[in-house]
């Protein structure tokens, strides 16, 4: 496997000192890891990059079972970390299991594809491993992402019950962004194992993100939180909140006052989920207003701004948040919102500035939109649909050029597709009814 090419197909440069260090301790040792390092840092190709390499010089690429699983605490980080491989173009094949959607077409997928990695929930991998449909006996590495999430009380008897039944498993990796207090002895986390530390000792969050409070002088902050966003232009923005229904009923409000917005939660339906995450990292939307499910794995660059405008429970909550902007090398900032009745809990470390709204009378205050807007293309994999076909058939039949498309996902019955905002009438309106590859397709604008 060459290192090198891999990353000019993601367009990385180079490694940075963790995930060197990463490489080193997994391929060169033959014990357990666990990896502590910064959210952004890159933890996911620090354990991908070894973890190819060591199952390219081990198995047969014949081989039918899986040889690791990788366990997420949540669908999203499952989803995104079986992009990553995908897109690293190694020749392994993998998929992801994960609660939310039935397990029979998961079960048909596992059959057809017949995975050397498999990606999932706890739940979701206990189903499949109690009902055969991934063989257990060939499985020997394990990854936990995440672990101390998928530890928490409430995982533990799930992850007990998967890890005991493995019977081949030879090495263990472990990965957070924070360290956990300890590792339940159920993990059988080796003697000879490696720690690689990269946590920093007296840094909370990034020196690169800069901490600003905002004094709303109603206890409802919406008004507040409007001019905030105005003051922003087309910034890419998450607006955290504590609970599900306040997601709602701000997200409905931003809309209302012509705000481009994802909205996300854990109440919202599977496809509904994978939309507005879409549409927010592929810049067809501004703003995603968001529990704190968005605070961990997602791998989103560019997003300048983090909102509490509920404040974070915990340290550990606060840290994960903050942790989705200045990623990489990249510099950010994060905004608490606070009525007459809060303040800036105790343990946010770091000076905070106060932010002052520009007037709503002064020039240039109205919404920015942004500049992309998604399309639905109701074709894929399974219709042997490509990247090129899509850019072909919008440059061909809906008259737009290479420059007017962004990001296009190619799902296995469906696309995505990122366009100019202003070209999407003009899209709609030319590729009715026409044909891609010889068949009809729908395509239709993602609300």
């Amino acid at each position: 496997m060459d290192i090198e090419k891999i990353l000019s197909k993601l367009g990385i440069a180079e490694l940075n000192e963790m995930q060197h260090h990463a490489v080193e301790a997994i391929t060169g040792t033959d014990g357990d890891v666990v990896l502590l390092s910064p959210t952004g840092t890159g933890k996911t190709l620090a354990y991908l990059l070894p973890l190819v390499q060591l199952i390219s010089n081990s198995q047969d690429p014949s081989a039918l079972n899986p040889s690791a699983l990788v366990i997420t605490p949540g669908r999203e980080l499952a989803l995104q970390s079986d992009q990553v491989l995908k897109s690293m173009g190694c020749g392994l094949r993998s998929t992801a299991c994960y609660g939310g959607r039935a397990a029979m077409d998961e079960h048909k997928v596992l059959k057809e594809v017949c995975p050397q990695i498999v990606f999932g929930t706890p739940g979701r991998l206990n189903d499949h491993l109690d009902k055969g449909n991934i063989q257990r006996y060939g499985i020997r590495y394990l990854v936990i992402d995440e672990f101390d999430k998928c530890l928490e009380m409430g995982f533990q008897g799930e992850m007990q019950k998967l890890i005991k039944s493995l019977p081949g498993l030879q090495r263990r990796i472990l990965l957070s962004a924070t360290n956990a207090e300890q590792i339940p002895q159920f993990v059988n986390m080796s003697k000879k194992g490696t720690l690689i530390d990269f946590l920093p000792d007296d840094e909370q969050t990034s020196e690169r993100v800069t901490l600003y409070q905002v004094l709303s002088p109603q206890k409802d902050k919406l008004q507040t939180l409007k001019e905030l966003l105005l003051n922003f232009g087309d910034e890419s923005t998450i607006v955290f909140l504590n609970y599900r229904d306040a997601v709602e009923r701000v997200g409905g409000f931003l809309q209302q006052q012509g705000f481009v917005v994802s909205t996300f939660h854990g109440g919202l339906e599977q496809r509904q989920r994978e939309d507005a995450l879409y549409k927010f990292s592929n810049g067809s939307a501004n703003v995603l207003v968001a529990t704190d499910l968005a605070s961990r794995g997602l791998d989103i660059p560019d997003i300048q701004n983090i909102v509490h405008y509920h404040l974070p429970e915990s340290q550990e909550g606060y840290i994960h948040r903050v942790g989705r902007t200045a990623r990489w090398d990249a510099t950010g900032r994060t905004f608490f919102i606070l009525n007459s009745e809060e303040h800036i809990p105790d343990y946010v470390e770091g000076d905070i500035e106060d932010y002052q709204l520009q007037s709503l009378s002064g020039a240039g205050m109205e919404v920015s939109l942004p500049k992309n807007a998604t399309l639905y293309i109701g074709k894929g994999k399974k219709d042997k649909i490509s990247k090129g076909d899509i850019v072909g058939f919008l440059c061909k039949n809906g008259g737009l050029t290479a420059d007017d498309i962004g990001r296009i996902d190619v799902k296995d019955r469906y696309a995505y597709v990122a366009v100019r905002r202003e070209t999407v009438q003009q899209v709609l309106k030319l590729t009715k009814g026409q044909k891609i590859k010889g068949v009809k397709t729908v395509v239709e604008p993602v609300r």
